[in-house]
């Protein structure tokens, strides 16, 4: 499978919005993808596969530190190392341009997501009670300094 990593396009929001509500009990909408375009502190990636959308990761730039707000990789190619992709990439360009800190928060009962992160060099700093709804749950706060 070859994997590329490019930038978000607007034509990329409903194949997305799509995917995240297969993932998600809150999931953005094909607005909310097309909004991104709108920021320039917004900086969002699609990886494809074979030529197929199979995920997105981004982050918003605030003062030299990055949230990332999302990531979100299709069923069909979770355990492929896809989320890894996209976050080496994220991290690069983020770094590449002055980026000095991430964060981003996650359940607490998401373990392979936590794992993930943890290869990245992220640590748990926090937690924030009822962060989540449907179902309501913690979120770890993670960053990566």
């Amino acid at each position: 499978m070859q994997v590329e990593v490019r930038e978000l396009r607007e034509e990329d929001a409903g194949a997305l919005a799509e995917m995240e509500a297969e993932a998600f009990s809150m999931p953005w909408t094909e607005r909310d993808f097309r909004e991104l375009l709108e920021h320039s502190y917004c900086f969002y990636f699609v990886a494809l596969a074979d030529g197929q959308i199979a995920g997105c990761c981004g982050y918003t730039d605030i003062c030299r530190e990055a949230s990332i707000d999302n990531v979100v990789v299709a069923r069909e190619f979770r355990n492929q190392g896809i989320g890894q992709t996209l976050l080496r990439e994220v991290i690069a360009r983020g770094e590449a341009s002055g980026v000095e800190a991430f964060t981003l928060e996650v359940r607490v009962s998401n373990a392979p997501a936590i794992h993930l992160y943890e290869k990245f060099g992220f640590r748990c700093e926090g937690i924030r009670p009822g962060f989540y709804e449907k179902p309501r749950e913690d979120a770890m706060i993670m960053w990566r300094r």
